[in-house]
């Protein structure tokens, strides 16, 4: 019998709290990690299976027509190729990796350059490189393709339009306002560990070993594309090497291993490399993004626009939500919020980490930033003053809600009183310092999930789910919830992840993972701590289970000994309801930046940077933080470096790897200042507990680039702000 529970009302009594062994929350080290420096966590490319043939994708080298392959008689005859595919089944982009959409097939016709298109198919790997990189193609691309998003006719994604009071008026009628227009660059997930699959058949069922996020859905999308049903599908992925949105759905290396592996009758391995990882792989849009802010006397707002131009390829559904929390973060009657999608010949776009927020939230409040600047008020002050008591536009309460605090910690934290006032005043021999701040959003979801949960006779406890694990602390969290809700020390629960024949959890993305996840472990420990009261013979609000003892009333008792020789079982499923709706969710924090910019170069360093965040209960304060230093350490290349470089003959990415793609390094990154707030959000779960791990990028940017703004007086609407965008404005120059 499986514990349920749909959250209709919100969790006030707050269970975790009462517990006793001291775990939640604690900055546990993560069980997996000796397993991983030590090299024995196994990756995709990892197993060792018996007789592997390897496959090599193969990419079309036009952006949109039909690809023929010229020399097909001429690769098979090559040194260890054992076949040449091409397939209707061949994925033209990956799927999004979310319920009810499946990835688009196309086979040999082609919508981007870099599609892959075939699968060349050897003894070993070095072969079959060699052969993909001998194909040819017959066939000319169509003529006069649209690859420029800004040169197009877009579509208006009508279910992101708001049009509320006003706006064009309040702009007229203000005090202060500001009209202005900022350009973000697009981005690639470049998760370390490239995609890798390895498919192999036992009759008519395939087990799929591959680097995926959301093994429920992974399951639903392979079935699909192959055309079979979803139980005969298996995916084992215990360990991811990063994600960041990549790996949600299913990719063109899985579907095009497991059609190899049935024509060849030998398990097959496909690796990208990783420039077919940046061709094939679903990057984030650009965006154009106009923001208009009208404010009164005091620096109230009276009304806010923010419309986007965001592209993707033809007949792909997603659209980048740029605008996701300027609904509800500050206040102003009149509002006029839009979501344009221009159809262009590039790689599909789709869901890299924090999809709309991380480019929204830092123009957003960048332009705070010239708002506060123009009225003559602290940054700080002008946020605060603007948090709106109800949602502005659907008028219902806000759940658990820290922005404030977030706000104000922060600037004492990082001395904000004793920041330079004035852009450019203040210089420290060749370099001009600036201190810059962004508030940071992020919505909340919880999803559903389901885990199992086996207290052992021996005293011992396993927790099973399809959870992954992608470099986020997933086994360490379930391993403390279950410790602590059966009183057990962390040496003693075993978590299993990465396995599709396990209960469905929500998969890693959107960060519900830990709070959706973590109650349905949570769901499932309470199942079993109610088998334990019925041998004890007392209510569960009066047992306590610590260090593998349980006390009720007088009497305690070793849980080796109540159990007797018995294993228990309990399943636990949470699903979301009434509390998703009724109220607006979302976390919140605040960054704190200070920046030096080289007066003659435009070198920009980023000196300190100091980050406060409410995201509900922590669940394990040190992966937490972990996420929050890589979510800035990803603003400050979104805000520094990191762009996709299109060409604008056929749309093909120019910048395809790590070497022209420039994430940040060690020494781009300072010393990250992190607090944590202390927080419950009993509509979020019942666990209290909300998403954390996206929740550091989103707006992180922006105080980079105020703070340039602060050091140099150069306000910059492009991001990233590169050397070439400062320099000929330079007092230096």
């Amino acid at each position: 019998m499986t514990n349920s529970l749909t959250m209709d009302t919100p969790a006030e009594r707050r269970r975790l709290d009462e517990m006793h062994q001291g775990l939640v929350g604690e900055p546990l080290d993560r069980p997996d990690g000796p397993l991983k420096v030590s090299g024995r966590a196994t990756y995709a490319h990892e197993w060792k299976l018996e007789d592997t043939a390897y496959g090599v994708l193969v990419r079309a080298t036009i952006a949109k027509g039909k690809a023929a392959i010229a020399n097909r008689a001429e690769i098979e005859a090559m040194d260890g190729v054992l076949t040449v595919l091409t397939d209707d089944r061949f994925l033209r982009n990956p799927a999004q990796g979310t319920a009810g959409e499946a990835p688009v097939q196309s086979g040999l016709d082609v919508e981007y350059f870099g599609q892959p298109v075939a699968l060349v198919v050897a003894e070993s790997f070095e072969q079959a490189r060699h052969a993909a990189q001998a194909v040819m193609f017959d066939g000319e691309a169509e003529a006069d393709l649209p690859f420029d998003p800004e040169a197009v006719d877009p579509e208006e994604q009508e279910d992101e339009t708001v049009d509320q009071g006003d706006l064009d008026a309040a702009m007229r009628e203000a005090a202060h306002r500001i009209d202005v227009v900022y350009r973000t660059a697009g981005h690639a997930a470049a998760a370390m560990e490239p995609h890798c699959s390895i498919a192999s058949w036992d009759g008519d069922a395939l087990t799929l070993r591959g680097s995926y996020q959301m093994l429920k859905y992974n399951v639903a999308e392979l079935a699909d594309a192959l055309g079979i049903d979803e139980d005969k599908v298996r995916i084992l992925s215990p360990f991811v090497g990063g994600g960041f949105g990549s790996k949600l759905g299913i990719s063109p290396e899985a579907v095009s291993a497991a059609i190899a592996t049935e024509a060849i009758g030998r398990p097959v391995v496909v690796n990208m490399a990783r420039q077919q990882v940046f061709d094939a792989i679903l990057r984030r849009s650009e965006t154009r993004q106009h923001v208009r802010l009208a404010a009164d006397e005091d620096g109230r707002l009276t009304g806010i626009g923010h419309e986007a131009l965001v592209s993707n390829a033809p007949g792909e559904e997603f659209a980048e939500p740029v605008t996701q929390s300027t609904h509800f973060l500050y206040a102003g009657e009149s509002r006029k919020l839009g979501l344009s999608l221009a159809r262009v010949h590039r790689t599909p776009a789709g869901s890299v980490r924090a999809p709309g927020e991380a480019v929204g939230m830092p123009v957003l409040e960048c332009a705070m930033d010239e708002l506060a600047e123009a009225i003559g008020i602290d940054p700080v002050d002008l946020r605060k003053r603007n948090i709106p008591e109800r949602h502005p536009e659907e008028d219902i309460p806000f759940s658990s809600r820290k922005y404030a605090e977030a706000l104000d910690e922060g600037a004492r934290r990082f001395g904000w009183n004793k920041r330079n006032r004035h852009p450019g005043e203040l210089v420290e021999g060749e370099w001009l310092i600036g201190h810059g701040m962004a508030g940071a959003s992020r919505v909340n979801m919880l999803n559903e999930a389901e885990a199992r949960v086996t207290l052992l006779a021996d005293g011992q406890a396993t927790v099973e789910t399809d959870m992954t694990d992608i470099g986020t602390g997933t086994y360490g969290i379930l391993s403390q919830v279950a410790g602590e809700m059966l009183g057990l020390p962390i040496d003693k629960i075993e978590t299993k992840l990465g396995d599709s024949s396990f209960p469905k959890g929500p998969g890693s993305g959107g960060s519900w993972g830990a709070s959706s996840s973590g109650s349905s472990v949570f769901l499932a420990c309470e199942d079993i701590r109610k088998a334990i009261c019925e041998r004890l013979d007392c209510e569960e609000t009066d047992l306590t289970l610590k260090d593998g003892t349980a006390t009720a009333g007088n009497r305690s008792l070793p849980l080796v000994d109540l159990l007797d020789g018995d294993d228990l079982v309990g399943e636990g499923k949470i699903e979301p309801g009434k509390t998703g709706e009724e109220c607006a969710q979302a976390t919140y924090g605040a960054y704190f930046c200070e920046v030096a910019v080289n007066r003659y170069t435009g070198e920009t360093r980023v000196r300190r940077m100091t980050g406060v965040f409410g995201a509900g209960r922590i669940l394990n304060r040190k992966t937490a933080t972990s996420q929050c230093l890589g979510g800035i350490t990803w603003g400050i290349g979104m805000a520094l470096t990191e762009e996709l470089v299109h060409d604008p003959r056929d749309g093909h990415i120019v910048n395809r790897d790590l070497a022209e793609y420039h994430v940040p390094v060690n020494l781009d990154v300072p010393q990250i200042d992190i607090v944590l707030l202390d927080e419950r959000d009993d509509a979020a779960s019942p666990i209290q507990a909300k998403g954390i791990g996206e929740l550091g990028l989103c707006g992180a940017a922006g105080a980079v680039a105020n703070a340039i703004y602060n050091a140099t007086g150069i306000r910059v609407r492009n991001f990233p702000i590169t050397i070439d965008k400062l320099i000929g404005e330079l007092p230096g120059s």
